[in-house]
This record gives C-alpha cells, sequence and structure tokens, in this order.
C-alpha cells in the first residue's frame, strides 16, 4: 500500500470506528463522545493555524463563541430555522476572523499573542455588556423546538452524535486535504523559515490571513453546532479558558499532525473526567499528566508516533 493510500486509510478508519462506536457505547460514552468530536472540530482548526503555520493565538474562543452567538442570537431574535443560523454562525466566524487577522497579523511573536487575547477578551466583555439580548454569564437555552434540522430532531441523543460525526469527519477530511496541497505545505513552510518563503516570492501576509480566515471559520463551525447540539450558549465559551483548551489538546496530541487535535481532546476530556470522579483537585492531576507529556512527549502523542514509527504521518 502506498503512502497516500495507508494515510487515507488512517484517516478513514478513524471516522468509520467512531461511526460504528455509536451502536455499542453506553449512553454515558455516547454522549461524551458526541461533544468530544465537536470540541475536536474546534482543535482542528485551531491546529492549521498554530500547528502548521506556527501562529500561536491567544483569542480563538472568540471565534468559537462568534459561531455560536450567530447562530444562537439568530435562532432566540431573528427567528431563524436551525440551516439558516448555522450558515450566520459561520460567516460571524469567518468576519471575525478575517477583521482580526488584518490588525493582527501587522505584529508578530509575542505581540500577536497579546492582540489576539486582548481582541478575545474585548469579545468577552462585549457578551457581557450586552447582557439584555446575550443573557450574560447566565446564557441562554436553546429550546428543543428551535433544534430541528430538516425534520432532524438535534436533541435526540442518536441524531446528535451523527451531526457530531458528519461535522468532525468533514473538518478532519478537509484539513487533511489542506496539508497536502500546496497551499498547506506552503504554510508549513513559513512556520519553518519564513524568510526563506518569501525570498521564493510567496506572499506571506496573505497565505496567513487566508489560514487565519479558515481557522476562524472551522473554529465557528464548532461552536455554532456545540450550541445547537447540546441547546445552551453561553460567556463561559468565549472566556480565555476557551482559549486556552485548544492550545492544550494540539499540544497534547500533537501539533503540526491531523490527527493530534482529536488524540489530545478525547485524552484531555477523560483525563479530567476520571480524575474528578477521584479528587476535587482533578486539574492538579491534569497538570502533572501535561508535564509528564511535555517531559517524555514533547512533540504530542501523535507527534512521537511519527517521529518513532511513521515519518511520513502528516
Amino acid at each position: 500500500m502506498s503512502g497516500g493510500a495507508r494515510v487515507i486509510a488512517l484517516h478513514g478508519g478513524l471516522i468509520a470506528l467512531l461511526f460504528v462506536l455509536q451502536f455499542v457505547l453506553p449512553a454515558y460514552h455516547h454522549g461524551n463522545l458526541a461533544r468530544i468530536m465537536v470540541l475536536a472540530s474546534y482543535a482542528v482548526g485551531y491546529n492549521i493555524l498554530f500547528g502548521y503555520t506556527g501562529l500561536l493565538s491567544l483569542g480563538h474562543a472568540l471565534f468559537f463563541a462568534a459561531g455560536m452567538y450567530g447562530m444562537g442570537l439568530g435562532i432566540q431574535h431573528l427567528g431563524l430555522t436551525p440551516a439558516p443560523a448555522l450558515v450566520l454562525g459561520l460567516v460571524a466566524g469567518a468576519v471575525v476572523s478575517g477583521g482580526l487577522a488584518l490588525l493582527a497579523l501587522r505584529t508578530t511573536g509575542v505581540a500577536f499573542m497579546i492582540v489576539t487575547l486582548m481582541f478575545a477578551q474585548a469579545g468577552y466583555l462585549t457578551i457581557l455588556y450586552f447582557g439584555e439580548y446575550t443573557r450574560g454569564d447566565e446564557g441562554f437555552v436553546i429550546q428543543q423546538a428551535q433544534r430541528v434540522l430538516w425534520g432532524i430532531d438535534l436533541s435526540d441523543p442518536g441524531n446528535r452524535y451523527f451531526a457530531a460525526l458528519i461535522l468532525f469527519g468533514s473538518c478532519l477530511m478537509l484539513s487533511l486535504w489542506l496539508v497536502r496541497a500546496p497551499f498547506g505545505k506552503v504554510l508549513v513552510a513559513i512556520r519553518e523559515n519564513e524568510e526563506r518563503v518569501r525570498m521564493l516570492g510567496y506572499d506571506i501576509f496573505a497565505h496567513k490571513l487566508l489560514a487565519m480566515i479558515i481557522s476562524g471559520t472551522i473554529a465557528a463551525a464548532a461552536g455554532a453546532s456545540y450550541g445547537l447540539l447540546f441547546g445552551y450558549a453561553g460567556a463561559s465559551f468565549a472566556s480565555v479558558q476557551y482559549s486556552i483548551f485548544p492550545l492544550l489538546w494540539v499540544l497534547l496530541g500533537g501539533a503540526g499532525t491531523v490527527l493530534g487535535p482529536f488524540i489530545g481532546t478525547l485524552f484531555m476530556f477523560y483525563l479530567i473526567d476520571l480524575s474528578s470522579g477521584v479528587t476535587t483537585a482533578y486539574m492538579l492531576i491534569a497538570g502533572v499528566a501535561l508535564v509528564l507529556l511535555t517531559l517524555f512527549a514533547p512533540q504530542g502523542l501523535m507527534g512521537e508516533l511519527r517521529r518513532r514509527v511513521w515519518r511520513g504521518l502528516p
């Protein structure tokens, strides 16, 4: 089997496995995995910007929340049905990420991190300020009757799982196609040596701009889907915590690997879930695990697999 066929088989095999698990998992893990797939889609978007382009953003919660509130407010205040509400969420994410990119990409390094963090905090405070519409910290519930897409009730656990799988499968395969395409290879080259890429005649700013818009739009798709599938939109999803989470998931799974975001999200989700059942200091356990992984698997779980076993793993 050729290298390309092995790559397709691996990623397609994961999607097939997730499809089969729908029929065998108990209810608790069935619901958890649906949530993990949506959050992993968010991490996939983050990985395009951080893992492949080398831009460390601390404000991705702004895009996740833009998608969530674009969808949620469209349903709550504009009377939209789920399909156009989801489109509104995607448009909101694309516009916000594009606008932020035009400003943030004028900086580099630590300055880029600070600018993205500042704008994310501004977005969070905006949600709180317009609490009359957003319900602030309390958030708002999207009713079951408002979560019917083309006659399919997305509050039903089975339908919700399949919707999450479609979202994750689409994001995963889009990421795989993107990083194997010439555009993706240029992004990796920018990450490795930006000046050399500029000398070869590529427009660095345009590539970074498009990478940030793609990353932000995928994050918005995850945010809109999360709100629709689980029936809630709240300001906590725009907080710094939700900007740090995708960074941790990507680092754990392996930055610059297509499967890394899913593996990292799955690992961290269940690490916190299991340790919280043992002690109230579950974040201490999570912190120790992160330190150990940083020491013994500095490239993340999939990154170490690529280094030690399969050099061609994308």
